[in-house]
């Protein structure tokens, strides 16, 4: 039907010419959002750093700003305005700012490194960073639903529709995830997923201008109340707090469902993506009932409390299903042929979890918008509140449910606290409708079930389980290491990581994070740490100050400590429970390192650590987290490299770990082209197991030079050098031709089999994105094999005398 021209009553027509379309707008701006948001934290991470505190700052921004521009676009733009006008207008300012960001980060970066301390005021500056970059086009992002509001009318009926296009934004994001974490970021970088979002934006404005141009709109100002209270309509309070509850117990419940969820699938990129996927597809599916529901049913406040009530039951389900059922689900990555087959069991067990919850958080967005609907107040005022309220708490959860509640309570606690709160958004959302309303023996019987459900709530509460104590050890293998797993003497929930530690039956101890063994005192891996440790100081000239990167086990840092040469040692570590609780564990095999007066523990991230200290090394050794686990990656960029050479002082030297387990050929190229690309003429060594390749020790030096044999060995027969010395005898070593021999290649040797290594740069992170389908692989013999193939003697690299040097040319060339 077309509207006459003289007539400018929008109601008919638009509801069968334009609006149908505009759910269409709204999934293409939700993609090209989501994009943006993965891209952006990406980009942040790499200025502020992977903790939870920093990454807690730049969610609270990203929602913040949201939050703000649905609240500010209704006061400062004119309801005679045509929304889908104002809508385009947003749409091409967020795609302005997503090409500024991009290529103006950089530079706020430098500002931010050039000033940033510790403490509160390096928080503060990291805050004022993420504002600079994020505040202005995440309002125009949080102000689009709010403009789009005001095309329909504020009737339930109107405002259902309002639920779809919140529903259609959701499931764009959805497919934003997917297109960004397994596509533009893992086969391109920032820059083209940047520009794929802002094509999309740039298309979505056009589109709304052309709409605009079809269908003429008259409108008029409404003043805004006078006192600030009347912003919420008389009555409608329960609805804005149960609604902000509904945001706080959805992205707290997030937060601990992705720690556990990591643990069942494995903490890589796509891991993170499918959880997100998961999440968003519930939103979306339950938006769209809910929308449905507003507008048909006749008391929307009453269901949107059912829905809180709900979330009591579902919220404990995906509780139990985390701690009690899927760690124990007979499912073996490793037997998988193809990674995508994981991929499809992975979805499979985030659905399980999170959908219940996620269909009854997503309902309750467009029930909230019918349930303080009343045909007289402007749309977009009322959208703007309920959407407001709804982020303010989502910003709270995340929050401090990321920073505090699992680090206070674990999440056990977490799950409770959520509980409890959904139940107390239900309370205040359904008594008023109870009490009001019916006669007073109905009343009382729905006091009565009001009474059953608060005590039903509670036996929920109490009925949370811990954690599983093997989940966290043993993450995606929980059920098959059950018949022979060790025994947990401790285990705990930092605020960035899950931890764990093990003793066997014959004493090993074993160093458990992100789901899988990260460190122990196996003879294999004792022999890496030490090393890894030794070659650190044993190589530079004067290697006064060092810098340890990740403290686990805390053995490399040990065998770094105990060099008398080492006068100052700082280790790095971003969770603050691995140098306070685990490291002491290993007491025995890390000289007590924690405790040595000269050895000073940072709590930060590794990264931003090295971005915004002004101390130099003459040593850094790198022992982080392995590739595939989120974030790991910056720590393994040539960027990185280049910036840890910058703070060598002359002569210093830089190793490297690199495991060859639970990895691809294409992962570990990455990282041995990526380091030969900041150290051309670096050194690999390898430490094998029963004679087959396990493991690699990268060597680094700001100025190459030969490896005096002779000089070692006196050095390591001095009586002040008898505990380096004796820590190498315990893992085999008993001479520097030891050592060395376990040299494997150079940069030099190896680029004919470096030749397709993709270099992992911080624009795209590749690494993490090459480990992620490798981490269920045991290839190591073959990775290793490849490697020796382009194995010869380096001549010119070791000084010593005849024995010495044919002593180290056996080891090396395997004639010993």
């Amino acid at each position: 039907m077309t509207r006459p021209a003289a007539e400018p009553s929008p109601a008919l027509p638009i509801a069968t010419r334009v609006l149908p379309f505009l759910p269409l707008l709204f999934i293409a701006s939700g993609c090209a959002a989501l994009i943006y948001e993965i891209v952006w934290f990406q980009m942040l991470q790499l200025i502020v750093g992977s903790s939870a505190i920093s990454l807690g700052v730049v969610l609270g921004t990203f929602m913040g700003g949201m939050c703000l521009g649905s609240l500010l676009l209704p006061r400062f733009v004119s309801n005679r305005e045509h929304p889908l006008l104002v809508y385009a207008k947003l749409e091409a300012g967020i795609g302005v700012f997503g090409l500024l960001i991009l290529f103006g980060l950089p530079y706020a970066g430098g500002l931010y490194i050039a000033i940033a301390g510790l403490g509160m005021t390096g928080l503060f500056l990291r805050g004022v960073l993420c504002a600079i970059c994020l505040l202005i086009p995440t309002m125009f992002m949080g102000a689009t639903l709010p403009a789009m509001a005001r095309w329909v009318e504020a009737t339930p009926t109107g405002v259902s529709w309002l639920g779809f296009f919140y529903g259609g934004n959701i499931a764009g994001a959805v497919f934003g995830s997917i297109l960004a974490g397994f596509y533009l970021l893992r086969v391109y970088d920032s820059a083209v997923a940047t520009y794929v979002a802002v094509a999309i934006n740039v298309v979505v404005a056009l589109a709304g201008l052309g709409l605009a141009r079809l269908t003429p709109h008259q409108g008029q100002d409404v003043p805004a109340p006078a006192p600030p209270e009347a912003a919420i309509p008389s009555g409608a309070w329960p609805v804005y707090v149960a609604i902000a509850l509904s945001g706080f117990t959805a992205l707290g419940a997030e937060v601990v469902w992705t720690r556990l969820l990591t643990l069942v699938l494995g903490g890589t990129v796509y891991a993170f993506s499918l959880i997100l996927a998961a999440f968003l597809i519930g939103l979306g599916i339950g938006s769209a009932a809910g929308s449905f529901a507003a507008g048909t049913v006749k008391a929307p406040r009453a269901v949107l409390g059912w829905c809180q009530l709900l979330l009591v039951a579902a919220i404990a389900w995906g509780a139990w299903s985390l701690n009690s059922a899927l760690p124990y689900w007979p499912v073996d990555p490793s037997l998988s042929s193809s990674v995508g087959l994981t991929f499809q069991i992975d979805i499979v067990r985030c659905l399980w979890t999170i959908l219940p919850a996620a269909l009854l958080w997503g309902a309750s967005f467009p029930l909230a918008l019918a349930a303080v609907a009343d045909g007289q107040r402007d749309p977009g005022r009322m959208v703007a509140g309920v959407y407001a309220a709804n982020t303010v708490g989502a910003i709270l959860g995340a929050v401090l449910t990321s920073i505090c509640f699992i680090a206070w309570f674990g999440t056990q606690g977490s799950h409770r606290i959520l509980i409890v709160l959904a139940a107390v958004a239900a309370l205040i959302t359904l008594v008023p409708v109870v009490v009001g309303s019916g006669a007073l023996a109905w009343r009382a019987r729905r006091m009565a079930w009001g009474a059953v459900a608060v005590v039903a709530t509670g036996l929920v509460v109490v009925g949370i389980a811990p954690v599983s104590e093997m989940l966290i050890a043993y993450g995606r293998f929980t059920a098959s290491w059950l018949p022979n797993h060790a025994t947990i003497i401790f285990h705990g929930e930092g605020m960035n990581s899950s931890m764990a530690v093990s003793r066997t039956a014959n004493g090993v101890l074993n160093y458990h994070n992100a789901g899988k063994i990260q460190a122990s005192s196996e003879p294999q891996d004792m022999r890496l740490q030490r090393m890894l440790g030794h070659m650190t100081t044993l190589l530079p000239a004067h290697p006064a100050s060092v810098l340890v990167i990740g403290c686990g086990a805390g053995v490399t840092a040990g065998a770094v400590s105990v060099d008398p040469a080492v006068e100052h040692e700082t280790i790095a570590e971003i969770e603050p429970l691995v140098p306070k609780v685990v490291s002491r564990y290993f007491s025995e095999h890390n000289f007590a390192v924690v405790d040595n007066p000269k050895v000073k523990v940072q709590i930060d991230d590794a990264r931003h650590f090295v971005l915004t200290t002004d101390q130099k090394f003459d040593a850094v050794t790198s022992d982080p987290f392995d590739p595939w686990v989120r974030g790991a990656a910056t720590l393994y960029t040539a960027e990185f490299f280049d910036l840890v050479k910058k703070h060598l002082n002359p002569g210093g030297v830089v190793t490297l770990f690199v495991q060859l387990y639970e990895s691809s050929p294409e992962t570990v190229k990455s990282e041995v082209g990526t380091f030969m690309e900041a150290f051309p003429n670096g050194l690999v060594f390898g430490n094998t197991e029963n004679g087959k390749g396990y493991d690699l020790v990268l060597v680094g030096q700001l100025t190459p030079g030969p490896i005096d044999l002779t000089a070692i060995d006196a050095k390591l027969g001095r009586p002040e050098y008898s505990v380096v010395a004796q820590s190498l005898r315990e893992i085999g070593i008993n001479s520097a031709e030891d050592l060395f021999g376990t040299y494997t290649a150079n940069g030099t040797q190896l680029k004919p089999w470096l030749a397709d290594a993709q270099i992992n740069r911080d624009r795209n992170l590749r690494l993490q994105y090459l480990a992620g389908f490798g981490l269920n692989m045991y290839r190591q013999a073959e990775i290793y094999d490849q490697m020796l193939q382009y194995r010869q003697y380096p001549d010119g690299l070791f000084l010593g005398t005849p024995d010495r040097l044919a002593a180290v040319r056996a080891g090396i060339m395997g004639e010993q």
